[in-house]
């Protein structure tokens, strides 16, 4: 683990759009990255398209085109990152979604679990986006504890440090977080 300072200035530097920042930087961080990507992913099956490793590089590709990432802190930066890769998985199952319209559509099997009780399919890796851009909507609070929880996995306390807020909201953001969620993508199930 780097040193405080150390990843203060690789910080800095990636705010700034230092190339060499962001490669030290995910050298340093690599196996949150990792454990973030497979708690967003599991490929299944022989016809694997991405992986967990595959998650993290494609991750650091979109951060390279990106060039500078605005984050203040380590929590901060595995928080954003975490954005990228949810971004990467529903591009992922919307891309397959649209060849199996036109043929050819290889099989990726995702696993996404929502607040520990809602499996997702591959459909719904997009209503849960979708539900996570509609409660940014109602409290864009609300979504940063989601995605340090669960996308992150960070704790209660290292949320509440990250955020400045108490431990205590952190709870009630989270279970307000998992009923609109839930709410929601009952919602669009009826839609259906």
């Amino acid at each position: 683990m780097a040193a405080p300072t150390e990843l203060t200035e690789l910080l800095q530097g990636v705010k700034a759009g230092n190339r060499v920042a962001l490669d030290r930087l995910l050298v340093l961080l690599y196996d949150d990255l990792h454990r973030i990507a497979h708690q967003r992913m599991r490929v299944s099956g022989n016809d694997q398209t991405l992986n967990t490793t595959g998650l993290v590089h494609e991750s650091y590709l979109r951060l390279l085109k990106v060039g500078r990432v605005d984050v203040d802190d380590r929590n901060h930066f595995l928080v954003y990152s975490a954005r990228v890769m949810r971004s990467i998985i529903v591009d992922l199952v919307r891309k397959k979604a649209a060849e199996r319209h036109g043929g050819g559509a290889q099989n990726v099997a995702l696993n996404t679990n929502l607040a520990g009780g809602i499996c997702a399919s591959e459909d719904q890796v997009v209503r849960i986006n979708d539900a996570l851009d509609e409660l940014a909507q109602v409290d864009p609070t609300l979504v940063q504890v989601v995605e340090m929880r669960y996308f992150v996995g960070l704790s209660e306390q290292e949320i509440s440090a990250a955020l400045g807020i108490a431990v205590r909201s952190v709870r009630r953001y989270w279970q307000k977080a998992r009923l609109l969620l839930q709410a929601a993508l009952e919602a669009h199930l009826q839609e259906e």
